[in-house]
């Protein structure tokens, strides 16, 4: 071997190991298994960067009826947990097949989910993959806008291990990093320098806020352009204590759980917990949220620990575990659009209110809106068309106008007792309803002021206290196809809708009940016909409430009551009655109502 031979080949040699080191920290994505074992976690964890993609293969995602044609990737990607250890979390990116119309890269929004369950099954992941998960209605909604949407599992979720609920850094470290790992998708189109929303309710709303703080330092290089944080805990000593021994004591439990998991050494859970304590956690991390809200439902921490809460939280390092998830501490340098349901029985609106006032006092631009007709659950999804307008204002560049210099007083929350029964109060929502009369071939609108009032008791799963109520008013007819007349009607209520109402494990509500009204009629028109004032159907018409559907149709306005039913004949209507029921009686009546969340008020 010559000099300049052994020369090279000591030269080659250094290259080469620095080729391979460098080849291990910033190994390639690669194609992942088709089967489960995706979700496996590689051991040890790639080196490389925050939001490097690990793995992805192409999706099959079922969001219902009404989602527009797209393409959708799982994805593992690396971030970083609470406390700055790196990890290894899953998601779903979407990418609708329309070309994106508007002007620069197709946005993105980083869609923060709300609570699923502990459970592996119960990730978005998964829920996507079985066609059941409960935040479908919003997601289509992101994209028939024409956005992507990636929507992060959360750490921990999919690959075996107790999920870290509520670690609030976590969180919002995957939902960023997603944004980065779907740019890295070949041939997905998505562009690393896209305008980006985050958007998320709940416990997504908590991820949202915690994105928005940490943006700044953790991912600068994202153009983030807004955040949309709806339902959001931001104070956990004040939410636990709203929950313990209430209706949603079940997100007190998990809650328990997933900080206990990523704070091990603050939230020792395995030595506090009593005997049911051990066996209430293990029931919860095999459910998904609706099971687990109404099994657990008005259970309080003292039966899992012996302890009452406060004792428990005065414990120093469980209360600085807690007050490590606070929120409002950081400005968020995005806009923000922040809301909460005004009947909310799971996160206290006061505490929510205040985070606002944090906000606007460390100078971000914040816009607050109250839901004064929605809950906890109905809000999410009433408040998606605001938060899509709103956040398409942002994609275009339009400024943001805030709330924080309000004058008006704190807003009080009118939520139902929630030490109870789990009750959903609708209280005189706005009434899209209309009748077709079948033998005159028209459709009646009634009065855009109609309204209905119903409690919906998910615990005893019942109807009950409904009440429609609707307006007198007049409908133009035509009588005999050809002679125009005003039909001064009334639908007058007979006894109270009720009937059955449940929400199953996987958010679907099923509402049976009926609504029983006398149908009045005085007629005036052209021909000078007066009808005397007891003409009415002869006996009350009943109109069935039918509906099987996401629980989201609470919230998007897609809550309809709809079918035939018959028409009594017409009694007391003089000598007008046997023509006037030969034209508006008989089977075959169709009605459509539809019960419409009354509007947001900005705060």
């Amino acid at each position: 071997m010559t000099r300049s031979t052994i020369q090279k080949a000591a030269i080659a040699l250094p290259l080469a190991t620095l080729a391979l080191a460098v080849s291990s920290a910033f190994a390639a994505p690669v194609v992942g298994a088709s089967d489960n074992s995706f979700y496996t976690v590689p051991s040890p964890l790639p080196d490389g960067a925050n939001g490097d993609l690990i793995s992805y293969r192409t999706a099959t995602a079922n969001l219902g009826t009404g989602a527009p044609a797209f393409k959708a990737w799982n994805v593992m990607y690396r971030s970083t947990n609470a406390r700055a250890g790196a990890n290894a979390v899953t998601g779903t990116v979407f990418v609708p097949t329309a070309r994106w119309s508007g002007s620069g890269a197709r946005p993105i929004v980083t869609y923060a989910v709300g609570t699923h369950g502990l459970a592996q099954n119960c990730a978005p992941s998964f829920q996507f993959a079985a066609g059941t998960d409960y935040e479908n209605a919003n997601i289509v909604a992101a994209l028939k806008a024409g956005y992507t949407v990636v929507v992060t599992d959360y750490a921990g979720y999919t690959n075996g291990d107790t999920p870290t609920y509520l670690a609030g850094a976590s969180q919002g470290h995957a939902a960023l990093d997603i944004v980065r790992a779907a740019a890295q998708i070949p041939n997905a189109g998505i562009s690393a320098s896209a305008k980006v929303a985050v958007w998320g309710y709940s416990q997504g709303g908590q991820t949202a806020g915690w994105a928005g703080e940490l943006k700044d330092t953790y991912a600068p290089e994202l153009n983030v352009v807004g955040i949309a944080a709806g339902g959001v805990p931001g104070d956990f000593i004040t939410t636990a204590r709203y929950l313990d021994a209430r209706n949603g004591a079940g997100f007190l439990l998990s809650a328990t759980i997933g900080l206990a998991q990523e704070y091990p050494d603050k939230i020792p859970f395995d030595a506090l917990a009593n005997e049911a304590g051990l066996e209430a956690a293990a029931q919860g991390k095999q459910i998904c949220v609706f099971e687990a809200l109404f099994k657990f439902m008005n259970h309080g921490i003292v039966e899992y620990t012996g302890l009452p809460l406060d004792s428990l939280v005065s414990l120093l390092t469980i209360k600085s575990a807690l007050n490590a998830q606070t929120l409002g501490k950081t400005k968020i340098s995005a806009p923000l659009y922040q809301y909460h349901g005004q009947t909310d029985w799971a996160i206290p609106l006061g505490q929510a209110y205040d985070l606002k006032k944090k906000y606007c006092a460390l100078g971000t631009n914040v816009r607050f809106d109250l839901y004064p007709g929605a809950e906890h659950i109905i809000a999410q999804f009433q408040a998606a068309p605001t938060v899509l307008s709103w956040l398409g204002d942002r994609f275009n560049g339009k400024t943001a106008v805030g709330t924080c210099s309000t004058t008006q007083a704190d807003p009080v929350s009118t939520a139902n007792p929630n030490d109870g029964n789990f009750i959903v109060s609708l209280r005189s929502w706005p009434l899209v309803a209309s009748m077709g009369l079948k033998t005159l071939g028209q459709t009646v609108n009634l009065p855009t002021t109609s309204t209905f009032t119903a409690d919906t008791d998910l615990t005893s799963k019942q109807l009950k206290n409904g009440v429609l109520s609707v307006p007198d008013f007049t409908a133009k007819l035509s009588l005999l196809w050809i002679i125009p007349i005003d039909v001064k009607l009334s639908v007058a209520p007979v006894g109270s809708a009720s009937g059955s109402a449940t929400l199953d494990n996987a958010g679907k509500l099923h509402v049976h009940g009926s609504q029983s009204a006398n149908l009045k009629i005085q007629t005036v028109g052209s021909l000078g016909i007066n009808i005397p004032t007891g003409c009415s159907t002869s006996s009350p018409v009943v109109f069935p409430l039918d509906f099987d559907g996401p629980v989201s149709a609470l919230g998007n306005g897609q809550l309809t009551f709809a079918g035939t039913t018959s028409f009594p004949s017409l009694s007391g209507c003089g000598l007008y009655g046997p023509l006037l029921s030969t034209l508006m009686s008989g089977p075959g009546q169709t009605y459509s109502f539809t019960v419409v969340p009354p509007a947001p008020v900005k705060n």
